[in-house]
């Protein structure tokens, strides 16, 4: 796994959203209601609309396109709709508030 610097929890609102690019690949940060920090392509696998424009809903975000709702754990697409976003791990440094977001050794930044 790849480690990368991407934010500092205090960038994120709690039920907000950041957006951040990692060579070509764009990622969008959620911070929930219990404080987690969740990561997903910011990209719905419906029409491609942008997920950290979406509402957070729990740990679900809603699509600002067709209103989607995607679980951002699992990043799977809620019934009666189907689909799937890729989602990254995530670590929190708690002494100095820094968020890391783990890409796999085999996904090519560009």
């Amino acid at each position: 796994m790849n480690r990368y610097q991407v934010a500092h929890i205090s960038d994120i609102d709690v039920k907000g959203a950041r957006r951040f690019t990692l060579g070509e690949l764009e990622i969008a940060l959620f911070r929930l209601s219990d404080g987690s920090i969740q990561a997903v392509e910011n990209r719905c696998p419906h029409k491609g609309g942008k997920l950290s424009e979406g509402m957070v809903c729990g740990s679900n975000i809603h699509c600002p396109l067709h209103d989607w709702k995607i679980d951002l754990r699992s990043g799977k697409v809620q019934d009666p709709d189907d689909g799937c976003v890729q989602t990254f791990a995530v670590e929190v440094d708690e002494h100095n508030g820094s968020v890391y977001v783990m890409l796999p050794a085999t996904q090519q930044l560009a």
